[in-house]
């Protein structure tokens, strides 16, 4: 379900091609564009929500901030376009070996304006815990920070579209609203750095405000597949503009964001052959290659709206999942994905619990359970500022 990868990637993106004849089985990290470094390329994968993605595309400039090659390393994400004002960090920047989801819910009394002020500075935050002095590819931190419904409604007002997140149920599960005011979303290749941004944020926020929280950390699995072992991420958009499309309002430079926690049936997943998986799922579990005859009822299908193969879909989204957890306890996927408007997956929840006019729900919750889920807002650099008092 989510990835990041490698030499492997190339050779798979060929393979697919070769065998769709389609540029749109090149995901977004796959064909996304080169680091500055010798790094190679690294696949987004897997297969069951419809995860993770994103681009590495660095600015090459030639100063202070360098890497080995003496090459300044600046992430294109934060910088704004002619037609869209500039975004936080995290919302098209590339993955990385690991990420951060703090998720977090305040106490009734907590003071909004004062919680918000404190993580919307959220870029000191980083630098604190990774010094510009100090910072090189291998410890960066890329982060940004969204807002529950009623949260941002108390710190800020409204946004410019409704993201209140509704509940849903069909056959094969449900989506649980578990709600929440602050929402963290960070990457790095070094899991230290994330667990002392989670720390040092926690710290700062007033004493008695913070109610409850999760932190949760999320790793590369053989070589960027999902836990299910399926490849994901092929239906992510591949180039940067159009990924800045699909994830950025260009009013505001804000982002919609969904967070929905996974929870895999591990010993099914293990125990059911692969022919029945690959169905579920509507690509094989090999190379990711799209199934020719899918069920109405697979991933794929109710991802893209229909059955044909490079189905032409009509919403998208930007998606930065990876896979997460233990095996004493819960393990499967913590689900992101980036959007310029929350109708792009209201499209993609309906659809995967049967609320589609076909009343059909989604296979790949066979292999998994969603246990928490909900929409934030990111917004803007500019509204960030704002928040912050800059």
């Amino acid at each position: 379900m989510n990835g990041t990868s490698r030499g492997l990637s190339l050779l798979l993106r060929l393979r697919n091609v070769a065998a769709s004849g389609s540029r749109r089985c090149i995901n977004s990290h796959q064909s996304g564009g080169f680091q500055a470094s010798s790094r190679n390329l690294r696949p987004a994968l897997a297969a069951t929500v419809g995860l993770m993605g994103a681009y590495g595309a660095y600015k090459l400039v030639g100063k202070s901030h360098q890497d080995k090659q003496g090459l300044e390393l600046l992430p294109v994400a934060y910088a704004a376009s002619p037609k869209y004002l500039e975004s936080q960090p995290s919302v098209f920047s590339e993955t990385k070996e690991h990420a951060l989801y703090l998720w977090i819910h305040l106490a009734p009394g907590a003071d909004a304006k004062k919680c918000a002020k404190i993580v919307a500075d959220l870029q000191s935050h980083v630098d604190a815990v990774c010094p510009a002095s100090l910072r090189h590819e291998s410890n960066e931190v890329l982060a940004g920070v969204g807002f529950g419904t009623s949260f941002y409604a108390k710190a800020a007002g409204s946004a410019k579209k409704d993201f209140t997140y509704k509940e849903r149920k069909g056959s094969l599960g449900a989506m649980p609203n578990a709600g929440g005011d602050i929402f963290i979303h960070a990457k790095s290749d070094n899991v230290s750095k994330l667990f002392e941004l989670a720390q040092r944020i926690t710290a700062q926020l007033p004493a008695g405000s913070v109610q409850r929280f999760e932190d949760i950390y999320s790793f590369v699995y053989r070589n960027g597949r999902d836990l299910s072992g399926f490849i994901d991420g092929t239906e992510n958009p591949a180039d940067e503009d159009d990924r800045r499309k699909v994830a950025v309002e260009p009013e505001t430079g804000g982002s919609y964001v969904i967070t929905q926690k996974w929870v895999h049936r591990l010993d099914y997943i293990a125990r059911e052959k692969t022919g029945p998986k690959e169905k579920f799922i509507g690509r094989t579990l090999e190379d990711s290659i799209e199934l020719k005859d899918k069920p109405a009822t697979s991933h794929v299908a109710r991802m893209t709206g229909g059955t044909a193969l490079d189905q032409v879909k009509p919403f998208e989204i930007v998606r930065q999942s990876m896979p997460y957890g233990n095996l004493h306890d819960k393990a499967g996927l913590f689900f992101i994905a980036y959007a310029a408007s929350p109708e792009n997956f209201n499209y993609m929840l309906d659809r995967m619990v049967g609320r589609d006019k076909d009343g059909h729900s989604d296979d790949v919750m066979r292999l998994t359970e969603c246990v928490a889920s909900t929409y934030w807002y990111f917004p803007g650099a500019a509204e960030l500022r704002k928040l912050a008092g800059r």
